[in-house]
């Protein structure tokens, strides 16, 4: 049955709207020819989009071309601002940007050892209030927040994780009672897993597993071009992971004697005091400094020892999933760059017959913030130009 007109026209004006978001700004002429719709039938759709508010002309295609079939049309970027948080345990970061994406303003602010849950959390929504304000973005339409910790696929909500603080289950929930703005919450390494995916290490590849190596150790899954979470939402929990090595098995309850015990950044501080890299008593946050200092001084021995452990975990997901590429994210696979994918790639062909591709991931630490901004972006653009 074909379409009515009025879908036929949603369809194209939708499109359209896509197009103009992947491309930029285009003259009526491009948007004829990238969607092979008549003349008339652009035209009536630009107008339509205009009326709506949605695009605008934004210039001319060329300084010796003038009249209508030169006007460049964009999509009006401030008809909704967003907001993107990456929660950690020792602070938050945050940017404020417009419907396209284009930050505006970004903000950070550490949460004191001791701090009460009110006080830190008051600390970061105050933040996030004033920041948006000097942005000129008092009204948020969609709010992404990327959290350690299990997402529960039914409510969307962070759920209560053994070893997070209170702060961050109590931040969402006063967002959402604060803001008049939509709340949404994802496990932070499906978050990198999506900025890696769109502007990082695998803009190429629609399956594949990150593995993030930081203060904790998690993985994404990405299957077919979406992102997998599981059941209960804990799809790449392998902190958990029983691994040989750890002298225990994890628990229900806590995750010491799985993978996170040889790869968590205090098990790669205690690593590199045993190189002799680093005196002990070290900060955990100085762990990715150790790794990028190892790789630009060219401590092998250190560096072979680092990869012999997060292959482990690299084999397991390669086993069970046989994604073709993982990638060594976080700020520590940030560190590790491209020296430790391949020691880990050595390693894991001879431990596995799949073939798989390691690559270093390309966004860091904030790959979390991109994609809490790419979540908040994508959920926004689906209801502003639907409604138009």
């Amino acid at each position: 049955m074909p379409a009515s007109p009025r879908t036929a026209r949603a369809i194209n004006d939708r499109l359209a709207l896509r197009l103009l978001q992947e491309e930029g700004p285009l003259t009526a002429g491009q948007l004829k020819q990238l969607t092979g719709l008549s003349r008339p039938s652009v035209a009536d759709l630009v107008e339509r989009l205009t009326a709506s508010g949605l695009i605008a002309v934004v210039g001319e295609a060329g300084a010796e071309r003038r009249g209508p079939n030169a006007r460049l049309y964009g999509i009006v970027a401030d008809r909704a601002h967003l907001a993107a948080l990456d929660v950690r345990t020792e602070g938050v970061r945050l940017v404020v940007a417009d419907l396209l994406g284009t930050v505006l303003a970004e903000a950070s602010a550490p949460v004191e050892p001791g701090e009460s849950t009110g006080d830190a959390v008051e600390r970061a929504v105050a933040l996030l209030e004033r920041t948006a304000k000097e942005a000129g973005a008092e009204r948020l339409h969609t709010v992404g927040v990327g959290a350690p910790g299990l997402i529960d696929p039914a409510t969307g909500e962070l759920r209560d994780s053994t070893g997070l603080p209170e702060w961050h289950r109590r931040l969402v929930a006063v967002l959402q009672e604060r803001l008049p703005a939509r709340v949404l919450v994802e496990n932070e390494t499906n978050l990198a897993a999506l900025a890696e995916q769109r502007d990082g290490a695998t803009r190429d590849r629609d399956t594949f597993v990150l593995l993030w190596l930081g203060l904790g150790i998690g993985a994404a899954v990405v299957l077919d071009g979406k992102l997998r979470r599981g059941a209960s939402g804990g799809t790449g929990e392998v902190g958990f992971l029983p691994v040989p090595g750890t002298g225990a098995l994890p628990s229900a309850t806590g995750c010491d004697g799985g993978f996170h015990s040889l790869a968590g950044s205090g098990a790669i501080l205690q690593l590199a005091v045993g190189h002799g890299l680093v005196g002990p008593g070290a900060p955990v946050e100085r762990a990715a400094a150790v790794v990028r200092e190892a790789v630009a001084s060219g401590a092998d021995a250190f560096l072979d020892a680092l990869a012999d452990r997060v292959v482990l975990g690299a084999a397991a997901v390669v086993a069970v999933l046989d994604p073709g590429c993982v990638v060594l994210a976080g700020e520590v696979g940030r560190a590790g760059g491209d020296d430790l994918a391949r020691r880990v790639s050595d390693r894991l062909a001879g431990m596995s017959p799949l073939p798989t591709e390691v690559r270093a991931g390309e966004l860091g630490g904030g790959a979390v913030l991109g994609g809490a901004l790419l979540m908040a972006r994508g959920a926004a653009q689906e209801d502003v130009f639907g409604a138009g």
